[in-house]
């Protein structure tokens, strides 16, 4: 069996009828990374970088949290989901790497994952706006679905 698109139907877009799929347990895990320039170092202390615009992570995970919960807003077609938990991690890794990781989870009859990735996607976005007036030599790299379960098909990789 060949795939197809879900989101076009005699070639024009529609939005997926899940009417009839069960109800199932669905989870998604998205990351992002930030590379920040070497002159943010001395800004960073104990795994924070505090600006006048307050702490960067603890906003970014506010806002990738608000990021998920608006999905079905900023991408057309996706269906609104209930969500029960959108958690936000940010560790601060060696090199001035920030790995951003976003797991959202819903009961229901579509997947989160594109939930999983707006909330990675916006919390690095925040990091970079609130960083942005020490340096523009900020880059978000490597944003990709690291594992989902539920629907037809579950995804992961290492």
């Amino acid at each position: 069996m060949s795939k197809e698109f879900t989101h076009i139907d005699r070639n024009k877009p529609t939005m997926v009828d899940v009417g009839d799929k069960a109800e199932t347990k669905r989870t998604a895990i998205a990351q992002s990374i930030v590379q920040l320039p070497e002159e943010m170092k001395e800004h960073i202390a104990e795994g924070e970088i505090k600006t006048l615009k307050g702490p960067v992570f603890q906003t970014a995970i506010i806002a990738g949290i608000q990021g998920a919960k608006r999905t079905s807003e900023l991408i057309p077609l996706c269906h609104n989901l209930p969500l029960s938990k959108v958690e936000i991690d940010i560790k601060l890794l060696e090199n001035l790497r920030v790995e951003i990781t976003c797991e959202a989870r819903t009961f229901g009859k579509t997947g989160v994952e594109m939930e999983a990735l707006t909330g990675a996607s916006v919390a690095a976005l925040t990091v970079y706006d609130m960083c942005k007036a020490f340096s523009h030599n900020i880059e978000i790299e490597n944003t990709r679905l690291i594992k989902k379960t539920g629907g037809k098909s579950d995804f992961g990789q290492a």
